[in-house]
């Protein structure tokens, strides 16, 4: 077992309009996860279906709420009030620690 943080991304207050601006956040919030995978802090993300608001989830391989925050805050769909973050403590398979690597090993195949 191993200690992560799971963080619901919810519709925030201050939706970006479609446009540039929209598409530059988006690009960003990309980046910004991609940048967290390879540090070995982002081990699983991805979209929910919206309902309630729950737009997406990270699950992060860190100790504390409060290292979490520090992690997402950086993101600019949080930066931009596009989403908002709620976060609760997870014990979950150690072997998520291992998802980043054979997930850049399957990418690449087509199924």
């Amino acid at each position: 077992m191993h200690r992560y943080v799971l963080v619901i991304l919810k519709t925030g207050p201050t939706p970006v309009p479609k446009g540039p601006e929209r598409d530059a956040m988006f690009k960003g919030h990309f980046a910004n996860m991609n940048r967290l995978a390879d540090e070995g802090i982002l081990v699983h993300a991805g979209p929910l279906d919206a309902v309630d608001g729950w737009r997406g989830l990270f699950i992060l391989a860190v100790d504390s709420i409060a290292t979490a925050k520090k992690h997402v805050a950086t993101d600019p769909v949080i930066i931009n009030g596009e989403m908002v973050a709620e976060y609760h403590t997870h014990y979950g398979s150690a072997a998520l620690m291992l998802l980043n690597g054979l997930h850049k090993r399957l990418e690449k195949k087509r199924f």
